[in-house]
């Protein structure tokens, strides 16, 4: 997207249930002499940026519903704002007029399938653009990595793989956000009867006994079949 490689001009973050409006922006910690305010990384990333208009920055969010947003980004719901980039805002913890820079792009990521998290925010969903990533057994790159591995017993797990995911996707109490992604296999190893063995039984088999664990018997069916397709 930027053209050119510069990690100077990407920052990255991992949002999680503890993180709060003063490790994101600013906020008061502990120092020797009491406590001091101290500047977040997107504060300092905004900053950057200011003084860099002719460039993009990218500000990525890992895990971006895994906090509490509202917490989290504070008056900056506002400032974030496609229309509202470089208008000003006094700051929480300060007296200084801060805003977001027009060339700073925030890309938040996530994993839909997480039951254990609520759904986005909406007044942060309203800021965003959304871009879904499939599993990606059709890519290019998929299909190039399968052809250096060349083993056949591989190439027939994948195939049951993609009728296993269509079957996600159908399933009403589950959806395409389910489905079983392609980082499950892609390795570094040589592929072998134990590799396969074990991705099936101690990856697949367990997530499955999570998606269907009312659905014993369908779970029993999926793992005959991958098995099978090792043989």
């Amino acid at each position: 997207m930027m053209g050119v490689k510069d990690p100077n001009r990407v920052m990255m973050v991992q949002f999680h249930q503890s993180y709060s409006y003063e490790d994101f922006i600013m906020g008061f910690r502990p120092a020797s002499t009491g406590f001091e305010l101290r500047k977040g990384p997107f504060y300092n990333f905004c900053k950057k940026a200011e003084k860099d208009p002719e460039n993009d920055y990218y500000f990525i969010i890992d895990e971006i519903n895994r906090g509490n947003i509202s917490k989290i980004f504070g008056e900056l719901f506002m400032l974030i704002e496609s229309d509202k980039r470089g208008a000003t805002l006094q700051l929480l913890y300060s007296d200084e007029q801060f805003s977001v820079p027009k060339n700073i792009y925030i890309i938040g990521m996530m994993n839909t399938a997480d039951r254990s998290l609520a759904m986005l925010d909406y007044a942060l969903r309203r800021r965003f653009a959304f871009f879904e990533l499939s599993p990606a057994f059709q890519t290019d790159g998929f299909l190039q990595y399968r052809q250096e591995k060349n083993n056949k017993k591989f190439d027939s797990l994948i195939a049951i793989i993609e009728k296993l995911n269509m079957s996600i996707e159908n399933d009403e109490s589950l959806g395409k956000g389910f489905r079983i992604g392609h980082s499950y296999f892609c390795t570094e190893k040589e592929i072998d009867d134990m590799w396969l063995n074990a991705v099936i039984t101690y990856e697949i088999i367990p997530l499955l006994n999570e998606y269907w664990f009312d659905e014993p018997s369908k779970v029993s069916d999926w793992e005959y079949v991958m098995h099978e397709a090792i043989r």
